[in-house]
């Protein structure tokens, strides 16, 4: 399934405040390798090499759609299109950083002490955010849509549904590093009609769309963008508040 950047960064500034205030917990001084796990058009990434000048900073993507962007819009990192589940690091990394990508995988029982033990020894961090929303009704209106209707076999399959685990478990596995969790609501405020559809068509909802035929597409969206208008009315401004959650962990040692 390719991804689209353009669509994903329409709603930049939503996307990127969650990323923005992971790496401001981030604490070192002086890193000699940042590696941005889930990069995708590379726009914190950038901000990366900008607080650490001096580092060797690197984005890995298993999008090339996404790395092409990047690349094209952020010269001066190195940029590589890779299965994040398969690379590994050439040496030992002092700054791992994370944003809204590792929800995406399978098995964190197995993948976060494998992150963990990438670190430089005593003084390395890693830093992760996955979104927190799943019970909200922008991610059981598609779940109980699909799972009610008559679809493709495919498509129920290609939602994402929630794959966090307790944050005493991600302690638990990043440790024996000293572990800082915590889990904030954005109540973001969206622009146009069908604003919500919009937003979650350029992330989960994407693969679900991937599955199906142009008649399904348009006989999901109408469905969703329904119940959308009802769980999300507009303002009288004509403007909609959104909340959405996300899980922060910053892990040190």
């Amino acid at each position: 399934m390719a991804w689209e950047p353009d669509h994903y960064l329409r709603f930049a500034d939503h996307r990127a405040r969650p990323g923005v205030e992971l790496m401001a917990r981030i604490r070192h001084d002086d890193p000699g390798l940042v590696v941005d796990l889930g990069c995708g058009p590379g726009n914190l990434t950038a901000l990366l090499a900008e607080r650490w000048p001096r580092a060797r900073v690197v984005g890995i993507d298993s999008s090339a759609e996404m790395i092409e962007a990047a690349r094209s819009n952020h010269p001066g990192v190195e940029w590589i299109a890779a299965d994040i589940e398969k690379w590994e690091p050439e040496r030992p990394v002092d700054v791992l950083y994370s944003n809204a990508t590792l929800h995406w995988l399978d098995d964190h029982a197995t993948m976060f002490p494998r992150l963990r033990s990438w670190l430089t020894p005593s003084s390395g961090v890693v830093a992760i955010q996955m979104p927190d929303n799943w019970k909200a009704p922008t991610h059981r209106i598609p779940a109980e849509i699909l799972d009610d209707g008559t679809w493709p076999a495919g498509a129920a399959a290609a939602l994402m549904r929630d794959r966090l685990s307790a944050p005493e478990d991600y302690r638990r596995w990043l440790q024996p590093a000293v572990v800082d969790q915590w889990r904030t609501t954005y109540y973001q405020e969206l622009t146009g009609p069908d604003a919500v559809w919009g937003w979650l068509t350029g992330s989960v909802l994407r693969p679900v769309l991937a599955a199906l035929d142009a008649d399904d597409g348009n006989r999901f969206a109408v469905q969703c963008k329904q119940r959308y208008a009802v769980a999300y009315p507009h303002d009288a401004d004509g403007n909609v508040l959104l909340p959405f959650s996300r899980l922060f962990m910053v892990a040190t040692g």
